[in-house]
Parts: structure tokens; sequence; C-alpha cells
């Protein structure tokens, strides 16, 4: 993985080009601990996730060595179960972490990397985006590393078994029309398409882009509009406690540009 820092925002990376970024085991260790590490980061607001090359991630890399052997019949079970769990915390730990992640999809998003790219809050599409669930193509099930859970809350029930029951691709147009991916633009074009949408987030104050992640994913299993309101009244208090919130009142009505000190 790559890791540039751009002020508050880190653009992560995956950087195996030649293999269509496919996700080996330096690169699974990698990225379980990258987002496991995010909580305890305030310096890291946002995150952004692409590939280098030809694609966004090809998914397990079942070419060479990797933690595919751990999960064949050979492996055994527990040593399978405990391979799958540490890359299935992967896209967990996205979802924990208080930063939004933005996916520039381009080129394939196979299986794992689909996965990845599901366990995004924003995912934005080039052109050239192809996405299935590629596990079933390959004597699996189509329901892995959260496919079963974040695509039928996206998508909807019919086309999520659609896809999960087939692993046919779904291209970046399909996707856009599902509300799969917030837009698509030219491949060339994601990086500006990005940073649209990251310069508005910056303006926002630290604790509340937070929970406000925080929220969407609570809400999204809540048990009803009683819990979800009861969330979002208790994010808002907490906010209208601190001092951002009180200079982001400030620099409203005196329409200027607030300075957040995230206390």
């Amino acid at each position: 993985m790559l890791i540039e820092a751009r002020g508050p925002v880190e653009w992560v990376t995956l950087n195996r080009p030649g293999a269509l970024n496919a996700l080996n085991p330096a690169m699974i260790e990698d990225l379980r601990d990258y987002f496991l590490g995010l909580p305890d980061r305030k310096d890291v607001r946002i995150v952004v996730l692409r590939g280098a090359g030809r694609a966004f991630c090809a998914g397990l890399d079942l070419k060479t060595e990797s933690y595919a052997d751990d999960t064949a019949s050979g492996g055994g079970v527990q040593r399978g179960l405990k391979t799958q769990h540490r890359i299935a915390e992967i896209v967990m730990a996205m979802r924990r972490c208080p930063q939004p992640i933005i996916s520039l999809i381009h080129g394939p998003a196979c299986g794992g990397g689909f996965s990845l790219a599901l366990a995004s809050d924003i995912r934005i599409a080039g052109e050239s985006a192809r996405m299935n669930c590629a596990y079933i193509r390959i004597g699996l099930g189509g329901c892995d590393i959260g496919s079963s859970y974040f695509l039928p809350r996206l998508v909807g029930a019919s086309l999520a078994a659609e896809l999960i029951l087939t692993g046919k691709f779904i291209n970046a147009e399909r996707a856009l029309r599902a509300g799969l991916v917030a837009q698509v633009v030219a491949d060339a074009e994601l990086e500006a398409a990005a940073q649209e949408d990251i310069d508005l987030m910056l303006t926002t104050s630290p604790l509340g882009l937070r929970m406000s992640k925080e929220a969407l994913n609570m809400n999204l299993d809540a048990g009803g509009i009683e819990a979800a309101i009861a969330l979002e009244d208790r994010n808002q208090i907490l906010c209208a406690q601190t001092e951002d919130f009180r200079e982001g009142l400030n620099s409203f009505l005196t329409r200027r540009p607030p300075v957040w000190k995230d206390a």
C-alpha cells in the first residue's frame, strides 16, 4: 500500500498493479492494521481508497501463495476460520472507524475488492468500473466479506440476490441507477470528483463529521424511527456542548470560514 497524507486526508493506494491489486497476505495485513488504527488518529479526518494501474482490486490473489491456501480443504476448519476472520476484520474496521471513507473505483472490483468498495461510505465509479461477487464463481458462496449485509441495504433484495447468486458483473452505469455508487465520472476525473466531497467535508466540525458517520452506521439497523431519532438527539446535544459548535455558529453569522479546534 501507498499512503499519501494531504493535510488531514490520507490517500491510500492499493499498489500491486501487475496483479490488478489482488489481495495477497501482505496487503491483507496492511489493510487490517491501517483501518484498525484509525480510531486513535484524530490527525486523519478522511480516507480515500483507490487502486494503482488498471484496476481497483481484483479480489483475493489466487495465483500465488496466499490466504486462499488456508481456507482450502487441506487447511482445516480452525485455520480457515481464523484466516477468514482476519480478512473480514478489514471491512468491519472500515465501518467502525470514525473517518469517512471514499472509494474511487475503476476497472475490476471483484470479490474482496468489491467488498472493500461496499464497506466504504462514498463510492465514486470511473466509467471503466466493473464489480462482482466473484466468490461464487470459484466454488464458494456468493455471500462473503460482508456482501450479504451491504448489498441488500444499498440496492435492495432483488438486485442483491441477482449479483450474489450469479456472480455477474455490474457496470458503472447500472450501479449508478441502482444507487450502488454516488456518481460516475471519466476515470481521469475520479480524483477531482473526490476532492469536491473532501473540500465540503473539511468545512464541517471534526466531531460533527465523526458522529454523522456513526449515526448513519447505527441507524441502518435501528429498531425503528424512535431509536434512530434518539441517537440523532444524543449526537446533536453532544456536539452543541463543544467550542466548535460556537465557532461554527459565529462563523456562519459573520460569514467567514470556521476555524475548527476539535474541542
